[in-house]
């Protein structure tokens, strides 16, 4: 989903091997998979004012993550 964001195009669910990750993919292009983040966690960070203060301050550091591009 598109969001309205300095830095974050976009943000979706995807799933993985059975497994439940969440997309963040940035305007600079890059792409990252954070793995089982929570519904709840998924719906906060799309209403956040702020998407970018959201992400650092409750889902880097606290879920596992790979960079896909």
């Amino acid at each position: 989903m598109k969001v309205k964001s300095s830095t974050i195009a976009e943000i979706d669910r995807e799933v993985v091997n059975e497994k439940l990750f969440l997309k963040v993919i940035f305007t600079n292009g890059r792409e990252y998979l954070y793995e089982e983040v929570p519904a709840d966690v998924y719906e906060k960070f799309l209403m956040a004012d702020s998407k970018g203060k959201y992400l650092h301050e409750n889902i880097i550091g606290k879920y596992n993550y790979s960079r896909i591009k």
